[in-house]
């Protein structure tokens, strides 16, 4: 097992959930090669689905995939299935069942209303019938219908199909990709809202108390509140993006450029034929030119006419040529992206919500820093007047130190004369410098407020 799970490893291969248009669902391993043959994608688009790479949120529009890298979502979608590369993560789960319950409600949609609309056809049909079929003798027994036109009327009438409410049903892939929208903007939407509700108490409490464990806390809150915008932004952007660049929209209408091409090919193949027919009747026409009016008369007539069929051909077959060319190119560019437009809308104002939330939050953080900042600054400004009070104590009391120094000395003077009554002296001279000192600290603290260095 161990080397078959290496061998897996090596070459690429990987696990796939596979969920069709019938709501089936299967588990396919597969390798890139498999995955680029099946959906047409480059190399360098399924790169962005590697869980060992870190690519940001990607919504690519391809030829004949869709390639979503959304959060835990990394899918590719088609006309008729989705591709999930990370279907057994916990976290995907959910999505799947949302997303196979989705396809479902689609699939059933879309079946009773192609049987409605073949019960309105039928019904129309006969009372048609019976209305018109007098005039319908008259007509060309040997006429044939229209092959294009019939299946030109088919696919426009898939492409109305409406429920019983009179909406219509949304293509396969758009309804897989509005799973995919979903999905990751619910999961960045509740993300934000857990935060919201951890940052207000957390904030508040620090406003009140000043703490090691309250800032520590806070500082875990802004690197998640950092983390989540800019993944929030990055799908912002994405989706942005596609609004402002409608060929990327029309390239995601997988449905009816398949439709279209369908009907072009066919329109090929109906006008192959009449060129057919029409060089048929040419060669017919020269078989039928006798000899020897093309030899004696009309020679260089003839051999004129031969080279302008000829060149009619090599035309023909040009311009067959071009069409079979550019039908991919022309497809996307008569497509209506107003229906991608107003889904792609719906999920930007979502996610800009989101967006416009945590900015608040961000900014709520900002003011609560701002305001520590300032409580700091206050109490550091209350230290630095305590030290600057404190200060001006110590020199007053040194001064008077000075002069208790200056008395402690051994000189013999009248004032520590024995013969002198009494130590009035002592107390006078004692009492006389406490006054001084206590005078001086008044002074000193009255011109710093004067002087606007205290309060």
């Amino acid at each position: 097992m161990n080397i078959r799970g290496q061998e897996r490893r090596g070459t690429g291969v990987r696990a796939w959930l596979l969920l069709d248009s019938s709501s089936q669902k299967q588990v396919v391993e597969a390798g890139k090669h498999a995955i680029m043959r099946r959906t047409g994608l480059p190399a360098h688009d399924l790169r962005i689905l590697d869980p060992l790479l870190s690519y940001p949120s990607t919504v690519l529009g391809r030829e004949r995939a869709i390639v979503i890298n959304l959060e835990h979502i990394k899918a590719i979608i088609t006309a008729h299935e989705v591709l999930l590369l990370n279907s057994r993560d916990p976290s995907v789960t959910p999505f799947v069942e949302e997303l196979h319950s989705r396809i479902l409600r689609h699939h059933q949609a879309q079946g009773a209303a192609v049987a409605a609309a073949a019960s309105d056809d039928s019904k129309l049909s006969k009372v048609y019938d019976t209305e018109e079929g007098q005039s319908r003798e008259g007509q060309d027994e040997d006429e044939d219908p229209d092959p294009v036109g019939e299946e030109v009327k088919s696919q426009s009438k898939q492409n109305d199909i409406q429920n019983g409410d009179g909406m219509k049903i949304l293509p396969f892939e758009f309804v897989a990709l509005e799973a995919c929208l979903e999905a990751a903007c619910s999961v960045l939407e509740n993300e934000a809202k857990t935060l919201e509700q951890e940052a207000h108490p957390a904030l508040d409490k620090l406003t009140s108390k000043i703490s090691t464990l309250n800032l520590e806390r806070v500082h875990q809150i802004k690197s998640r509140l950092v983390a989540i915008t800019g993944r929030v932004q990055k799908v912002r952007d994405e989706l942005e993006h596609l609004l402002d660049d409608k060929d990327d929209m029309a390239e995601m209408y997988l449905t009816d450029k398949l439709q279209q091409l369908h009907s072009s090919s066919a329109s090929s193949i109906n006008d192959d034929d009449v060129d057919n027919d029409h060089h048929n009747q040419l060669d017919v026409d020269d078989s039928c030119i006798p000899p020897e009016i093309s030899l004696e008369e009309g020679g260089a007539a003839a051999s004129d006419d031969y080279n302008q069929h000829d060149d009619d051909r090599l035309l023909v077959g040009v311009s067959r040529d071009s069409r079979a060319s550019t039908t991919y190119s022309t497809t996307t560019k008569h497509l209506d992206v107003e229906e991608l437009e107003m889904l792609l809308e719906a999920y930007f104002v979502q996610i800009d919500g989101t967006l416009n939330k945590l900015s608040t939050l961000r900014e709520y953080v900002d003011d609560t820093e701002d305001y520590i900042n300032i409580m700091l600054d206050d109490k550091q400004n209350h230290l630095l007047q305590m030290g600057v009070m404190l200060t001006t104590s110590t020199l007053v009391v040194s001064a008077f130190v000075v002069v208790a120094g200056i008395f402690g000395m051994n000189i013999h003077i009248e004032l520590f004369d024995s013969n002198v009554a009494g130590n009035r002296e002592f107390f006078w001279t004692v009492g006389g410098n406490t006054a001084g000192t206590i005078f001086l600290y008044v002074v000193a603290i009255s011109w710093c407020k004067y002087k606007r260095l205290l309060e």
